[in-house]
């Protein structure tokens, strides 16, 4: 199954990096896409869907597991060509204070799309993520 693993550093405290992850609207005005939750979750967050796309065109993803501060699952319910999508993010502080996230995406597609392509897209993907939580973060 392609894909893909993105490490990177924020130079911020993990619970408010945690934060704008895990409540995805959050970082929505800092994506070039909308971000919108379109159901809440339970008590601890897990079972919420948020709308990522433009108006009502887009995937939905649906938060499968969360343990706070530390650990962030996710999968695509509905919105997009694929068998089986999870996104697995962790989280971990840094030695200067800042916090560590190995953000990594597996998918099936239900359309044949070479490997190589595929996970090229993820890695676009999760690299504009990354972007708007930086900027949120200034």
């Amino acid at each position: 199954m392609p894909s893909s693993t993105v490490e990177t550093v924020f130079d911020a405290p993990r619970d408010i990096v945690y934060r704008l992850f895990t409540e995805r609207d959050s970082v929505a005005p800092y994506l070039p896409i909308q971000v919108k939750q379109v159901r809440a979750g339970d008590a601890t967050g897990v079972g919420a869907q948020y709308l990522l796309g433009f108006g009502k065109a887009g995937v939905t993803e649906e938060t499968t597991v969360l343990v706070p501060g530390e650990r962030m699952e996710y999968k695509i319910v509905k919105g997009a060509p694929v068998k089986r999508h999870i996104g697995i993010v962790t989280f971990a502080d840094t030695t200067d204070g800042g916090t560590r996230v190995v953000y990594t995406m597996e998918s099936e597609p239900s359309l044949p799309v070479p490997a190589p392509v595929l996970e090229f897209g993820l890695r676009a993907l999760t690299n504009q993520l990354l972007g708007g939580i930086r900027k949120a973060l200034r």
